[in-house]
């Protein structure tokens, strides 16, 4: 298929776009630029790094997510989100499909269908919502994700779509880096320990009840891993992760996945006192 050339317009919305790099316009320049050949619904920035805060660089949710909704978010509501889990486990960047890096079990998870913590649930348009986002690295765990949303009423991202999102990918990505290495940093722009497999909000939920794997084990079963992914990802049997399951519901007085993601809820709550 051939790509349209630019014309003055879009020449105009990228000269925008440019002039956006470093301010909080630059998500609304970058949606502008869009807008022309992409229908959705939404739109976000998020600035991952690990073991820290995610920070909302850009509100595109058009007042439909209430501020309490992105806050939870923010605060630890990120962590089960696959485009967070994909950027520090250094997935490829470019542009990639939420279903595309979501675990096997993902959208029956606590966390997809909880309006208190997820964005895209919390809003008008509820679970029916395709997310698409642009991975962008900035350096070890620290990145980028800059999302587009479409109401599935409206039908899904087009072949045409995708490919004058992934045209622009490279445009996006340099923008968005240009911006963030003109932004001041603070002083806990980088983790204490980059090599920990092991968020310390799993750690203080779990506090003194579970061993370093049943910890892992529990964070994976909260990002929407079935137990056959589980038993893939650590190269052990699905016999053996239903043995660390119930053992991790024992101790944690709990017999279930939603008991969990309720303990998780609870935390995150806590957090914001």
């Amino acid at each position: 298929m051939t790509q349209p050339s630019m014309n003055s317009q879009d020449a105009n919305k990228l000269a925008d776009a440019i002039a956006a790099v470093g301010t909080e316009k630059l998500g609304h320049a970058l949606c502008s630029l869009l807008s022309g050949d992409i229908g959705f619904d939404m739109s976000c920035a998020y600035l991952f790094r690990f073991d820290r805060n995610a920070q909302l660089l850009h509100d595109g949710y058009n007042g439909q997510v209430s501020a309490k909704t992105l806050e939870a978010y923010a605060r630890g509501g990120y962590l089960l989100d696959p485009f967070y889990v994909a950027s520090m486990n250094r997935h490829p960047a470019g542009l990639w499909r939420m279903s595309d890096l979501a675990p096997d079990s993902f959208f029956s998870s606590g966390f997809a269908i909880s309006r208190d913590l997820h964005p895209c649930v919390s809003s008008t348009h509820g679970t029916l919502v395709e997310e698409i986002g642009y991975i962008i690295h900035l350096q070890p765990r620290t990145a980028i994700v800059f999302s587009l949303m479409k109401a599935q009423d409206h039908g899904p991202f087009d072949p045409a779509e995708i490919q004058r999102l992934e045209t622009l990918s490279p445009v996006i990505g340099s923008l968005w880096e240009l911006h963030w290495r003109n932004a001041p940093k603070s002083a806990d722009a980088i983790a204490d320990n980059p090599e920990s497999e092991l968020e310390s909000a799993f750690v203080d939920i779990l506090q003194g009840q579970l061993t370093d794997a049943q910890r892992y084990i529990a964070k994976l079963l909260l990002q929407g891993h079935s137990n056959a992914s589980i038993a893939r990802l650590l190269g052990i049997s699905e016999g053996t992760v239903k043995v660390h399951k119930h053992n991790i519901y024992q101790r944690l007085e709990i017999s279930s996945n939603s008991d969990l993601f309720r303990l998780f809820i609870g935390y995150i709550a806590q957090s914001a006192r």
